[in-house]
């Protein structure tokens, strides 16, 4: 493959990780619009109602309803007794990953070729801790549980299709972005790659359709997120997102849904569920400027920045003090050139994160979402070992045995990069 070609290749399947490409709103008057709304009063749905609205969806725990009603409705919804806020929801479209799988043959050998586990010391960690006994909601593109190196793991009565506010029962792929994402999570190195919690249960939740552009709703996310408290998931992964934004469209409608979100995740925290949440890929320093991302930017999540095999920002992922708790491995180096380089200790496509893709296979990927699972699933390691940590404690320990950095304010790491053994070790003293 020329460089060119390698270069093109790399950059489309960085771009296949980000969900913000394409914002959608409403097109006209007669279109039936879906509304995040929040409320400060018990009778608020009731007088909905009755001003001719459907509240499709609630989440009572952080005061949001999701509403259908006509295009342009916010300033009316706003003056139905009990409103308090009202913004229409938002979709945003995946890219298409030209990403190639190994071509390998599967084998106990893929062990060495994850660098990400191996410089995280996720190995020597599973002697002490493996998430066994925990639960991880991967809210994605829908996951392959009958890939071998998942199948023991994906729970599959408990995973959901959350599409447009309806719940179904079909969480398989519709991408190979969510599988390779779980298989980062909690493969079971059955056949080949193994994941930071090999033994955690995985429930799938997929917020794409099956049809028709892959677009993902606020609202579903939303929900889902919801959903996996409510099922008693210790984490939630979210390698999912938008581009970052300036400061003035912050202070707009997108400032509004922010807010709404801030709700719903702090009422996830508040029933033991750790928000776990990728950077972003465009980048972007998010300290400075006041560039704010969709999930980073909120207080109540644990962004995660993606590092290469020498433990260097890589040079595709956004980074701030403020939005960025830990790095993790993501993959790639601290230049697109390096990166793509076959002269360094982990040549092109090596320096990528291998994990389980759809059809029994497994493919390099890179992108803050591969750093995102990686956190997610150490959450579960955490959890194994101190099942009453609430997720302020769960942070709290993963940050304080992270390693890399000086403290918790590098603008590239936060906290540092993670390690999986000193924190298991850190539980067991």
């Amino acid at each position: 493959m020329d460089t060119t070609a390698k270069r093109r290749g790399f950059l489309k399947g960085i771009a296949a990780t980000t969900v913000g490409i394409t914002a959608t709103t409403p097109g006209n008057a007669s279109e039936t619009v879906t509304y995040l709304v929040t409320t400060g009063s018990r009778n608020a749905v009731r007088k909905l109602e009755r001003a001719g609205y459907t509240v499709q969806n609630e989440i009572p725990d952080a005061n949001v309803l999701f509403v259908l009603g006509p295009a342009d409705a916010e300033d009316d919804l706003r003056g139905v007794p009990g409103v308090r806020e009202a913004v229409s929801d938002m979709a945003y479209e995946l890219g298409t990953s030209t990403v190639e799988s190994t071509g390998v043959a599967a084998d106990a050998e893929y062990a060495e070729l994850q660098w990400d586990k191996q410089v995280t010391d996720a190995f020597e960690a599973h002697t002490t801790a493996t998430g066994e006994g925990t639960r991880i909601a991967i809210v994605d593109t829908g996951v392959d549980h009958t890939h071998p190196d998942l199948t023991a793991n994906v729970n599959t009565d408990l995973g959901r299709s959350v599409i447009d506010g309806e719940f179904g029962t079909d969480a398989g792929p519709v991408a190979a972005h969510g599988t390779h994402v779980a298989g980062i999570t909690a493969a079971t190195g059955a056949q080949g790659v193994v994941g930071m919690a090999p033994d955690a249960e995985l429930v799938p939740l997929r917020v794409f359709p099956e049809e028709g552009p892959l677009l993902e709703r606020i609202s579903d996310c939303l929900l889902a997120i919801d959903y996996a408290a409510e099922i008693g998931a210790d984490a939630v992964n979210m390698s999912l997102g938008w581009d970052p934004r300036p400061p003035r469209e912050n202070q707009t409608s997108r400032g509004v849904r922010r807010v709404i979100c801030e709700r719903v995740v702090r009422s996830a925290l508040r029933r033991g569920t750790t928000v776990v949440v990728s950077a972003g890929n465009e980048e972007t320093d998010l300290q400075h400027g006041g560039y704010r991302d969709m999930w980073t930017s909120l207080e109540s999540t644990l962004g995660v920045s993606a590092t290469g095999p020498n433990d260097e920002l890589s040079f595709y992922s956004n980074y701030g003090v403020d939005d960025v708790v830990v790095g993790a491995p993501g993959g790639g180096y601290e230049t697109l050139e390096k990166s793509l380089a076959d002269d360094t200790a982990w040549p092109y496509p090596t320096n990528l994160v291998l994990s389980t893709v759809p059809g029994d296979d497994y493919a390099y990927f890179a992108g803050t979402s591969m750093a995102s699972p990686q956190v997610a699933g150490l959450v579960g390691l955490v959890r194994e070992l101190d099942p009453t940590a609430n997720p302020q404690q769960v942070a709290g320990v993963i940050e304080r045995n992270a390693e890399k950095s000086n403290g918790r304010s590098d603008p590239d790491l936060g906290a540092g990069r993670i390690n999986a053994l000193h924190t298991v070790e850190s539980l067991t003293k």
